[in-house]
């Protein structure tokens, strides 16, 4: 009992920020924990494309080059060619800049003792915004300002109605971005606290074994491994949601673009 009146205090300063960090004098930097692990993410992505660089070549060679040429040709084939189509090629490098960077993240998250930078409604909201001022952008070179705008409704809708549909239209559109930000944030926050919890319940049981061996203490410390089991899991499935997670972003990315440069819905 006593752990699980501990818990929510432990679960507390999970999602608690870093403390400020200082800098000079009294200059002190406030970083919460999910911005510190957005940084460290970034590093490693960084790391990872220099990494994959340097190793390019006609074969790829190696599990790192091959796992990451799977992930490429999977961004091109199954976000690009088979939803963007023909001009899928110029929009590649933004797709795969936006998968890469959302898997990275999901997946340090996932790591024990890391949060994901994605689990923080401000970094998906960036992420997002990015996506809709891109599509914006395409849909407007594509067709001009006017263009674009007048594109939202259906051809061959007649009025008054066309302009009731173009409103709904419009709507859905300032919408995106919204919807995008929060199904990423929800999925990856609450993923990190439910591991998080497990975790803390898996050390509060079997904190007493650890510090005297005992049978009382012994008994006590089986629902540890319990929610070890429980855990274990989790984890798995986080790893999973990690890849679905950044697939739906850029999927959905790719289906906006494709809808901003078709001649009309």
């Amino acid at each position: 009992m006593e752990a699980f009146d501990r818990l929510p205090g432990e679960i507390s300063h999970l999602v608690s920020e870093f403390s400020s960090i200082p800098i000079f004098g009294t200059l002190r930097l406030g970083l919460t924990q999910y911005t510190f692990w957005l940084i460290v993410s970034s590093i490693v992505l960084l790391a990872l494309v220099f990494a994959y660089v340097r190793r390019i070549s006609l074969v790829p060679r190696g599990i790192f080059a091959n796992a990451m040429e799977v992930c490429i040709n999977f961004v091109a084939d199954g976000m690009g060619k088979q939803i963007i189509g023909a001009t899928w090629e110029k929009h590649f490098p933004f797709l795969a800049t936006v998968f890469f960077f959302i898997l990275v993240n999901n997946v340090v998250g996932v790591i024990p003792g890391m949060k994901p930078g994605s689990g923080t409604i401000s970094t998906t909201a960036a992420i997002a915004v990015v996506v809709f001022i891109y599509f914006v952008f395409v849909g407007m070179r594509q067709h001009g300002v006017g263009g674009y705008l007048k594109s939202l409704a259906p051809a061959g809708v007649g009025f008054p109605l066309n302009v009731l549909v173009w409103l709904i239209e419009l709507v859905s559109m300032l919408l995106r971005p919204i919807t995008l930000a929060i199904r990423l944030f929800c999925n990856m926050f609450a993923g990190h606290i439910v591991m998080g919890s497990f975790a803390l319940m898996v050390a509060l049981f079997a904190e007493p074994l650890i510090q005297e061996l005992t049978v009382s203490n012994a008994l006590g410390a089986v629902p540890a491994f319990i929610f070890a089991a429980i855990l274990f899991v989790i984890y798995a499935i986080e790893i999973f949601v990690a890849f679905v997670q950044a697939y739906v972003f850029t999927m959905l990315t790719a289906v906006y673009i494709q809808g901003a440069e078709a001649e009309g819905h």
